[in-house]
């Protein structure tokens, strides 16, 4: 019997029993879609868990509205990359999954690369000044969505905005608030890939000229070559090593329980060094804690400020380390060192005018790489962060104007329905007359509670559609370790007739042995036991604590860009 060469189309999929309908609960355009179906079932979608490995609520959706909307706009109609557009996006069962677009055309791919060679060249001589930029408008738009407010709408409007004749009520704040909060999170979602394609393009333009003048050699031994670069990526996993140290200097070492952070806290404030200790702490929170345990792609996920346990779990791994007298220091001159080393024995092998472009592009593919990592910091935990709590004060307000039962139940109307809603709620208020929204929407979202209850119960399916000949977009490779080879092995075409054999690729270097511990979400981090081989769905940055007690990492997705594998 023949190998399958495609995947199961949208349409010949069912949900899980408990999942029927729940097609109703997103926008129209990010559902697949009989109008659309040629189109969808000639393509590859493969299911994003890099980034929702919970499948997202109804109200999350507009995260992979934002991050689709400005990776294409980026990669289509700004810088205009030759061979690759923008990601396509379909919710299905609940799970966001992503379609590559390339253009395949060789005099398209031409003309693209003139406009894309004058656009990415202004970027990449003029870096350092527009990071620099880039900073200061994503931490502009973060600010602007911390500044806003849902208050509880008044009987009567405070006299002050007769006297300063504002003209307009507190209940048209709300409205524009939310507005605001939504506009901004797809702004830094646009300036989230205003640099990203482009650090991964000069990553991929050192990575294939390696690959062209060292036929044999490694991916691994490349990555290496831009490895011991200092990153924004690693201060808040500094900061646990520095709260570590303290404690064992301070002599309150014994005193951090991860299990039990209330305890924890009330014991170090009763005592003078204690106190020492907890301000070195609150000093660190601000803004190196508001950091997801995982990627904050939906609104139930921890940071470390919201659970420190978490951090707490971090910081006594590091006083283990240091009580066995291990160095916790990150190995950067190490690193360096190797670094070194690996680029003059590679460099020594070119002619005097390969050489020249090798350190090139070497230049190039190490003065984007801090932004390739960064960038999380700023979008994924710092904006994401604001972002969910606003939506969570959303929730309160819809409480409080008599809408809601429960605080959560903003998340399952996605952002069209809210904004109806927060008009119903608003224009009720602002004429004195009942609230409609209330009686339309409590049975729906009951009924919604158990679709997505039952829909993130099932895993979803790796992938849709009908996969190319060869998988050549730099993003799925790099990024999510999309392969050719990987979607063979999905549909069973893989040359290997062992059973149960795990197969994948090597992201970073080395060969251990351990037992294994898997784990299925960061809750379970403090199982880890130093020396294991730690399998999971897929790492976040803020997981660096546990790198530093694990052998080896296997997950279920990435690439030699992710950041595990980083």
């Amino acid at each position: 019997m023949a190998a399958p060469r495609r995947f199961a189309f949208f349409h010949e999929t069912q949900p899980p029993p408990g999942g029927e309908g729940w097609e109703s609960m997103y926008p129209w355009y990010l559902v697949p879609a009989a109008e659309t179906r040629a189109e969808e079932d000639a393509r590859l979608w493969f299911a994003d868990t890099m980034h929702w490995s919970r499948g997202c609520h109804p109200l999350g959706s507009v995260i992979a509205e934002a991050a689709c909307f400005g990776a294409g706009q980026n990669s289509t109609r700004i810088f205009v990359l030759p061979a690759s557009l923008g990601l396509d996006v379909r919710i299905q069962h609940g799970y966001v999954y992503v379609s590559p677009v390339p253009v395949t055309d060789p005099a398209e791919i031409a003309r693209r690369t003139e406009h894309f060679q004058e656009r990415a060249g202004f970027y990449y001589q003029n870096w350092d000044d527009l990071y620099k930029g880039w900073k200061d408008k994503v931490a502009g738009l973060v600010d602007d969505m911390r500044s806003v407010t849902f208050p509880a709408l008044p009987e009567f409007e405070p006299m002050e905005v007769v006297t300063s004749a504002r003209g307009r009520s507190t209940g048209w704040e709300v409205i524009a608030g939310y507005r605001r909060v939504i506009d901004d999170i797809f702004v830094v979602w646009q300036h989230h890939f205003e640099f990203l394609n482009l650090g991964y393009g000069g990553y991929i333009a050192f990575f294939q000229f390696c690959h062209q003048a060292f036929p044999e050699i490694a991916d691994q031994s490349i990555a290496r070559m831009v490895a011991g670069i200092d990153v924004l990526a690693f201060r808040p996993d500094e900061e646990l090593r520095g709260l570590a140290r303290l404690a064992c200097e301070l002599g309150v070492d014994d005193m951090i329980i991860p299990a039990d952070s209330q305890r924890t806290f009330a014991a170090l404030a009763g005592t003078e060094n204690g106190g020492s200790w907890l301000r070195a702490y609150d000093t660190a929170k601000e803004p190196w804690f508001n950091y997801f345990a995982e990627y904050g792609f939906t609104h139930d996920q921890d940071t470390w400020l919201s659970a420190p346990s978490i951090p707490l779990a971090g910081i006594a791994r590091y006083i283990d380390k240091l009580r066995a007298g291990a160095e916790i220091d990150r190995p950067i001159a190490r690193l360096r060192a190797e670094r070194d080393e690996i680029v003059a024995e590679y460099r020594s092998l070119l002619t005097d005018a390969e050489a020249a472009q090798f350190d090139e592009l070497l230049g190039l593919a190490r003065r984007v790489f801090p932004y390739i990592e960064e960038h999380n910091i700023y979008v994924e935990h710092w904006a994401h962060a604001v972002f969910w709590q606003k939506m969570w004060e959303l929730g309160d307000f819809l409480m409080t104007s008599g809408f809601a039962r429960a605080r959560d139940d903003v998340f399952y109307l996605n952002r069209y329905e809210l904004d109806e809603v927060l008009n119903d709620v608003v224009q009720s208020w602002a004429i004195g007359v009942p609230q409609r929204a209330t009686a339309r929407w409590a049975a729906e979202i009951d009924r919604r509670r158990g679709i997505v209850a039952a829909l993130r119960a099932a895993p979803p399916r790796p992938a849709y559609g009908t996969p190319p000949t060869e998988i050549s977009d730099p993003l799925s490779i790099m990024n999510y370790g999309i392969t050719t080879e990987r979607v063979s092995g999905w549909l069973g075409q893989d040359d290997s007739e062992e059973t149960g054999k795990l197969t994948g690729i090597g992201a970073s270097p080395g060969t251990v042995e351990g037992p294994v511990r898997l784990l299925r979400s960061e809750h379970e981090l403090g199982d880890l036991q130093p020396g294991e081989v730690l399998v999971c769905p897929i790492t976040a940055p803020s997981w660096g604590p546990a790198f530093s007690v694990v052998a080896g990492v296997i997950t279920d997705i990435g690439g030699m860009m992710s950041h595990a594998a980083i």
